[in-house]
């Protein structure tokens, strides 16, 4: 990765270190669990050279952010705010073009459905619609895929497990599911610097225990329908998530352009075939 800037962006009640690169219409990308913003180094590069100014954060309580004490620190509602608040003091008045993938596409579509005047084009990778992601939690099929979102949401045992042995539980899905090669040595290292930060594990579980907070008091707001024109990208060798939840509610997502399978990717879509999914986006973020 080449001419990357590092900067802070100074928001209301947080804090983010970000990436930038490249100049012109604005791109903001959006990592998941359990990643921070070297998740996107493929595409960041890719999209710079297209001519897209690119911001690359570490979510809130990821890496080098601001790390919240609380878990109401980390609800869905406040997340959304970041992305449209960071979209600002990047200097973009008139919307960004958003990704996201896994946590960051869960906040990604609920940055597209509150904020729809800052977002003008969206794409998601391997998260489905909130609303589809519900109904799949109602199936057994599912539940047994998706049984680590209860276990995270217990108080302190996940912190003291995952930390064992050099994080081995968060490094076994990137080293086991990926393609060989998609994360090489030198990769987990810097990820396993991340993890190591003070209180960003329980920052990162943070996102797990406020939504099922917010599920069980039924706090959840409907969502609005998304109304940006919207690409999904779905590796179909998720083992977390069914691939009958990619597809939205036309409803939902009344501005579907395309959802893009790729039966011989996983969940780290962006790292088994990052030169499609770079070239997707770049198509789709110049529509």
């Amino acid at each position: 990765m080449s001419d990357l800037r590092h900067g802070y962006a100074e928001l209301d009640t947080v804090r983010l270190h970000y990436v930038e690169a490249g100049s012109g219409p604005l791109v903001v990308l959006l990592h998941g669990f359990p990643e921070f913003w070297f998740a996107w180094r493929d595409q960041i590069d890719a999209l710079a050279a297209a001519g897209f100014r690119v911001v690359a954060p570490d979510m809130r309580g990821y890496n080098l952010s601001s790390k919240p004490v609380g878990v109401a620190s980390y609800s869905l509602p406040l997340l959304a705010a970041d992305v449209r608040d960071l979209i600002v003091e990047r200097g973009s008045e008139d919307g960004a073009r958003l990704a996201g993938h896994d946590w960051g596409g869960l906040v990604a579509w609920a940055t597209a459905s509150y904020h729809p005047a800052s977002i003008r084009r969206l794409a998601i990778l391997n998260m489905p619609h909130p609303q589809r992601m519900l109904e799949g939690l109602r199936t057994a099929r599912q539940l047994r895929k998706s049984w680590y979102i209860l276990f995270f949401g217990l108080p302190w045992l996940p912190e003291r497990l995952l930390r064992l042995r050099r994080f081995e539980a968060l490094r076994a899905p990137l080293e086991r599911d990926a393609r060989a090669g998609a994360f090489t040595p030198a990769d987990i290292d810097r990820y396993v610097e991340a993890w190591s930060q003070p209180r960003a594990l329980t920052a990162m579980l943070g996102y797990y225990r406020a939504t099922l907070r917010a599920r069980l008091r039924r706090e959840s707001d409907e969502l609005a329908p998304v109304t940006a024109p919207t690409l999904i990208i779905w590796g179909e060798r998720d083992r977390h998530l069914g691939a009958e939840l990619a597809q939205p509610h036309p409803a939902d997502v009344p501005n579907l352009e395309r959802v893009v399978r790729r039966p011989g990717a996983s969940h780290w879509v962006a790292h088994d075939e990052p030169e499609l999914v770079s070239r997707l986006l770049i198509e789709f973020f110049r529509g």
